[in-house]
């Protein structure tokens, strides 16, 4: 004789439960969602190495474990999540940190352990990376695309500091010496022009000028000379 098993109700969750979307629990995982701060916080000690630890110790460092999640400020889900993902990493790391300075410890479990442990730092420095980023705390690049320099005018890419001999001013020697400080400037003026082009004057070594004698002139009378 078969028995019937008694059909089970499916179980209903609630996404947008007005009791769980009051935020009390923000501070920890960055959520309004106090079962998503609750469920994160959770994750976070469930990734601690209790094993060793007695009671009170146990606390502490779950204690710890929330005092740190609250510390990083997470804003949002993502911030909780790499938040959560911090504290793990970096409590990985130590431990890998503390077997490998172990007193018994083999040369190949110290290197073992020494090489997860730098992998585990590695990881911990992307998340730090990545958090300041998604928080708008990356390094920011101003760059200057078009310059226009008018005729006549100057223009100067860099500090601008007013000369020495008037107020305020700084050490010009100074502001030449950076390298960042590139001046942008036009071309001379040509020289007037000579009002002879035919023969230029050259100086000699006397009081006045002369003017350097005619080769060709002088290659005629030679010529007619011979």
């Amino acid at each position: 004789m078969s028995t019937k098993k008694p059909a089970t109700k499916p179980n209903t969750v609630v996404a947008d439960d007005p009791e769980d979307r009051k935020g009390r629990l923000k501070d920890i995982g960055g959520s309004k969602s106090d079962q998503w701060n609750n469920t994160l916080a959770n994750q976070a000690m469930q990734a601690l190495w209790t094993k060793n630890s007695d009671a009170n110790t146990r606390d502490k460092q779950l204690g710890a474990t929330i005092a740190a999640l609250m510390g990083i400020a997470p804003k949002d889900e993502l911030e909780g999540m790499m938040a959560a993902q911090l504290v793990a990493a970096h409590n990985a790391a130590m431990e890998c940190y503390r077997r490998a300075m172990i007193g018994e410890q083999t040369f190949e479990g110290r290197r073992e352990n020494l090489a997860q442990a730098n992998k585990l730092s590695r990881t911990y420095a992307a998340l730090l990376e990545a958090l300041n980023r998604h928080r708008g705390k990356g390094q920011q690049k101003v760059t200057v695309e078009h310059v226009h320099v008018h005729a006549g005018g100057q223009a100067v890419v860099g500090m601008v500091a007013t000369p020495p001999d008037q107020p305020g001013g700084g050490d010009r020697n100074k502001l030449e010496e950076q390298p960042h400080a590139k001046q942008i400037a036009h071309a001379p003026e040509s020289a007037l022009p000579c009002p002879d082009p035919q023969r230029d004057a050259v100086p000699v070594a006397r009081d006045g000028q002369r003017a350097l004698p005619d080769a060709r002139r002088q290659g005629a009378g030679s010529g007619q000379g011979q």
